[in-house]
């Protein structure tokens, strides 16, 4: 007897253990590890992951699996493996982590369809009467035609049938329609010898056929004998012609033609950084590299021609990229150089493309996955490479269950499989800087930018001196006349609007309050286009109120730069200037990101206005000038990582100017231009900041120095929340060593969020063997409340939001 040893769909802390259940006969041969099936919980039916087959169990009277969900496993053996580490690794449940490494698609519920991809003739009877003569049958006709499941899975290994899941959001397959000849040769001849003349048409469909036996889409039949829908019907329904559904992968890049690219000659820097990584991948070694290289030094070349040394020893390759930065110029040099091997899987692709583009992985037909975070989860089992670029990204950091980062999932499937990980980056986070300094990692640089081409000049503007001399708008002098200049001579200027931690909020000028949102502490943000004031937490909304609730003067105004304002104050200042802005609100459209970076490309326009979304990975020729508004926003939030961030962002904002032949100038407008982030980004000087800035990490007992855990509890009653936040705290500090520095319980930066009150605590540790058990036991000690007090425990090993 078999059992299959399964992790159940539930996420709860009962329930995170293996349940066992018989196999049935009709499954014996079919069932692996890695599949999904749907199990008997109690009273309902769900689905779970069987993690083991064995032969034994401890328990007597077992339950029987009633469905197996898929016929190829959605999840490797190393991706299981991979999941378990995870879970413990992060405190989340087995399940959470196995569902965070699939699709969505797969997540959804679906029935399933059994596909015929060969021709009838290849089929066994057993299938053949299966079909029936259809192309697509409900999968529970297996059962009823006793069919066994091992000759199905046989005919899936071979490619005759497919198993399609239809998700009730109609979302994940795409087919065409295809038209060919129901009838044999002979029977098509009589058939058009005894047409009606007048139906000229169909007589010529039948020619056509006779002539071209075999398929041809539909569409393509129409357009070649230039007729409708209308005159092949007949032919359909008096069986002459049949149809059948063939499936078409949704390829959101298959409307482009991609221009072939050969590799590159390499810099003496860039071949001396690939070596090491090409030994490594030629003696199969894991090791991890830090590929610390200038904005526009070549990094894409290192790693395209690294990507190439991996496939030619048949091996295959992960390329992760920030979000932000998947722009259609990242992915055009992928496919430019290996098309139609790489996948890209990234958050603005629909379900169904993403889904696949993940099968197209699992299926062996791409060697190279370029994609966001989750591609770290991307299904190869012969990986030769993984490389992260923009290393500093915070983005790489999941903020909710299982809270990975993608760089320590890099290294743990690197070691399995015993290959390089390359992590580049202009501004390499303290924390990777100072493992390649302790030899932890192997740092390789990339000092100078391609062709030599100089650092765009940085100058800083000091915009207290620009009010005391009577300039009240967004742009110093300097800054205006240098855009002016631009526009002159036909080049093009990028403004970037440092926003994060700063938005238009509400405020009256008598009284001094400021509208804030009712169920969370934080400012409502103005929004000019709808007249309304939302909350980017909770979704909140009200409408701009014309005097203020607290005093009922009517001086209530709205203060802060969005890129709304700055767009208008350019349109009046130069109102010659063609202005592309990018924002959460002009990128919201499927597509519009991509639509007016090309645009502003094509040099269709002047100045391209944007946040956070243009500071990276653009690569534009005529840009000749960066300017940076509010450069300071970051530096003020409470997060200890902030200069650090704005160091970064500032360095990567400079780099899109000038990185071709005409020379770039940046100018950097700030309150505090003596702050050292700002002064040493200036000058691209990252070792010096990298020395300034872990003094005071050591200072201050933070990383790369200490290790932190931020704890943070939520619940709808405040004191409730103080008292628990109070008593954990007392517990931790019992339960840890007296190395460990215990802090707190304090409100959270955000006090309170969709009326859930906050509270923090924060573990500052160098080394704390009983950290994981004292969390566990934390866990199970608090576990009634959070199951019937909806009180919320979250933990979190690296924290990257502090707030």
């Amino acid at each position: 007897m078999k059992i299959a040893r399964v992790i159940v769909d539930v996420p709860t802390s009962q329930t995170n253990r293996l349940f066992d259940y018989t196999i049935p006969d009709k499954y014996q041969d079919v069932l692996t590890v890695g599949m999904r099936v749907i199990v008997p919980f109690g009273p309902r039916k769900i689905m779970g992951f069987v993690l083991d087959i064995t032969s034994e169990s401890k328990l007597n009277k077992l339950k029987n699996v009633q469905d197996v969900l898929d016929l190829t496993p959605v999840l490797t053996k190393e991706l299981l493996d991979v999941g378990k580490w995870l879970a413990e690794s992060t405190l989340c449940f087995y399940v959470s982590a196995f569902q965070a490494m699939l699709p969505q698609v797969l997540k959804a519920k679906y029935d399933k369809e059994l596909w015929l991809l060969a021709e009838v003739e290849e089929l066994s009877p057993q299938l053949e009467s299966l079909f029936a003569g259809r192309g697509v049958i409900p999968y529970e006709e297996i059962q009823e035609h006793n069919v066994s499941y091992s000759a199905i899975q046989k005919a899936v290994k071979e490619g005759i049938l497919e198993i399609h899941y239809q998700v009730n959001s109609k979302e994940t397959k795409k087919t065409e329609t295809y038209i060919t000849n129901a009838l044999e040769e002979m029977e098509l001849e009589e058939k058009y010898a005894t047409m009606p003349p007048q139906a000229k048409k169909q007589r010529q469909i039948i020619a056509f056929f006779l002539e071209h036996p075999g398929e041809i889409k539909q569409k393509e039949l129409l357009h070649r004998l230039s007729t409708t829908r209308a005159s092949l019907k007949p032919l359909l329904d008096k069986g002459v012609l049949q149809t059948i559904q063939r499936e078409v992968y949704r390829d959101p890049y298959q409307d482009r033609e991609y221009q072939p690219t050969t590799p590159f000659p390499l810099t003496e820097e860039q071949a001396a950084a690939i070596d090491p990584i090409h030994t490594s991948i030629s003696n199969h070694t894991h090791e991890t590299f830090l590929l610390h290289g200038v904005t526009g030094s070549g990094k894409t070349e290192v790693y395209l021609q690294s990507i190439q040394h991996v496939l030619d020893k048949g091996q295959e390759a992960i390329v992760l990229v920030p979000e932000i930065a998947l722009t259609p110029q990242m992915v055009e040099r992928f496919k430019g150089r290996f098309g139609s091997r790489v996948a890209v899987l990234h958050s603005a692709l629909s379900k169904g493309e993403k889904f696949d583009e993940w099968r197209k992985v699992q299926r062996k037909e791409v060697q190279v996955v370029v994609g966001a975070r989750s591609a770290i989860f991307a299904p190869f089992e012969n990986l030769g490479i993984v490389i992260i670029d923009e290393e500093h990204e915070s983005s790489y950091k999941q903020e909710d269950y299982p809270r990975y980062h993608a760089r320590d999932v890099a290294i743990y499937r690197a070691k399995h499989h015993t290959c390089p990980v390359v992590l580049g980056s202009a501004t390499p986070t303290l924390e990777s800087y100072a493992r390649a300094q302790k030899g932890v990692y192997t740092l390789l640089s990339l000092p100078k930018r391609m062709n030599n081409a100089s650092m765009p000049q940085v100058e800083r503007i000091d915009m207290r001196e620009e009010l005391h001399a009577g300039n009240r708008s967004m742009f110093s002098r300097d800054l205006f006349e240098k855009m002016e200049d631009r526009l002159q001579k036909g080049e093009q200027t990028v403004l970037f609007l440092n926003r994060r931690g700063y938005s238009t909020f509400v405020m009256c000028r008598d009284c001094g309050h400021v509208m804030e949102c009712p169920h969370c502490d934080i400012a409502l943000t103005y929004h000019r286009k709808s007249e309304r004031l939302k909350c980017h937490y909770c979704s909140y909304e009200e409408a701009m109120p014309t005097e203020c609730p607290s005093c009922e003067s009517d001086s209530i105004r709205y203060f802060g730069t969005g890129t709304q304002k700055i767009e208008e104050s350019l349109q009046q200042l130069l109102p010659e200037a063609r202005i592309i802005r990018m924002d959460v609100d002009t990128t919201r459209r499927k597509g519009s990101h991509e639509r007016l970076l090309t645009k502003f490309g094509n040099q269709e326009a002047d100045i391209l206005l944007g946040t956070q979304m243009i500071a990276k990975g653009l690569d534009f020729a005529n840009v000749t000038l960066v300017g940076v508004l509010a450069a300071d926003a970051m530096l003020h939030l409470p997060d200890f990582r902030s200069a650090e961030k704005t160091f970064q962002l500032l360095t990567q904002v400079s780099g899109r100017a000038g990185r071709h032949t005409l020379p770039g100038e940046v100018v950097i407008q700030s309150y505090t231009p003596e702050h050292y982030s700002i002064d040493l980004a200036s000058q691209y000087d990252y070792e010096a900041f990298f020395l300034k800035e872990m003094k005071v990490r050591k200072m201050f007992q933070y990383p790369p120095y200490y290790f932190l855990t931020l704890i943070t509890v939520s619940h709808g009653n405040h004191l409730y929340t103080m008292d628990v936040t109070q008593k954990m705290t007392q517990f931790l500090k019992e339960q840890l060593s007296e190395q460990s520095v215990v802090l707190g319980p304090s409100p959270s930066p955000l006090a309170r969020i969709k009326d859930r009150y906050r509270y923090q605590t924060m573990i500052k540790y160098k080394n704390e063997p009983g950290l994981h058990k004292a969390m566990n036991r934390l866990f199970q000690l608090y576990e009634d409340q959070i199951n019937q007090n909806d009180l919320q425990i979250s933990v979190d090993f690296q924290p990257y939001q502090m707030m």
